[in-house]
């Protein structure tokens, strides 16, 4: 039988491990609030969405929405350039609070991130010259045959390799190599989404670039890591509130020459 003592003090010490608080989990929105400081991802070679302008900038759609959402935050921005590939992994090494370019939203994705409600939605699609016919069904039978420029690994090149096997691929490390292959006449095509495929049509008029083959919508989400569900809340009342004031409206315009309606994730 232990001695009276000795059950104090074991009662004493489990009272006391019991009184210690419990260590707080992080919290991303506290840590930004706190800092005073927004680091934000951004693409810098895929036009609108995010790029280098004139003097050097970065600008376009996720950079005008990044500064929307630090200023509302009362953050000092600082815009962090990130490639397509290393976008999610910038995000889970810390190197970036919040992720805002062009991300789609994909069941693989959601195992690493989560994203927030839509800030703008697009079309992922072939797009070629007007001498290349449109397909006139649901699978991209006028492209058998025809090479098509793609970043390698990105949503597109994994739809076209499980759906259009007779479609030649031409893979290249990023947007800007696969778009620069058409343009320079190493692939009859390029895949890509609505807003980019715009975007190079404005700055090279003379190759008329349309729509060839239609894959499907894909809304871009503002993404944060997995657990921060104060941030993403936070985000969303953000998007929702600049929605209702029509500053993202005004974005759109300003970037995609319409202002759209946007699904619900």
């Amino acid at each position: 039988m232990r001695p009276l003592k000795s059950l104090f003090a074991i009662a004493a010490t489990a009272i006391a491990v019991l009184a210690v608080p419990t260590l707080a989990q992080a919290d991303k929105l506290q840590d930004v609030l706190g800092s005073g400081k927004l680091r934000v991802g951004i693409l810098t070679d895929a036009a609108p969405w995010g790029f280098k302008d004139e003097k050097g900038e970065i600008a376009g759609l996720d950079a005008d929405l990044a500064k929307l959402i630090a200023a509302d935050m009362g953050a000092k921005l600082e815009l962090v350039p990130v490639t397509g590939a290393a976008r999610i992994p910038s995000l889970l090494s810390d190197k970036i609070d919040i992720l805002i370019a062009g991300l789609g939203a994909t069941p693989e994705r959601a195992q690493q991130v989560m994203f927030s409600q839509p800030y703008a939605v697009v079309n992922l699609g072939v797009y070629g010259p007007k001498s290349i016919p449109s397909a006139t069904g649901k699978k991209p039978d006028n492209l058998e045959g025809r090479t098509v420029a793609v970043a390698k690994g990105t949503t597109l090149d994994v739809w076209l390799t499980d759906n259009a096997p007779k479609v030649k691929l031409v893979r290249f490390e990023d947007t800007p190599a696969a778009l620069a292959a058409f343009l320079a006449g190493q692939a009859d095509t390029f895949a890509e989404n609505s807003a980019i495929a715009i975007k190079a049509q404005e700055q090279n008029p003379s190759k008329e670039i349309e729509l060839k083959f239609l894959i499907r919508q894909s809304p871009a989400h503002v993404g944060v890591r997995q657990g921060e569900q104060n941030l993403l809340n936070w985000i969303n009342t953000d998007i929702f509130t600049n929605k209702l004031n029509g500053k993202l409206g005004a974005l759109q315009l300003k970037w995609f020459k319409e202002e759209q309606t946007l699904p619900t994730l």
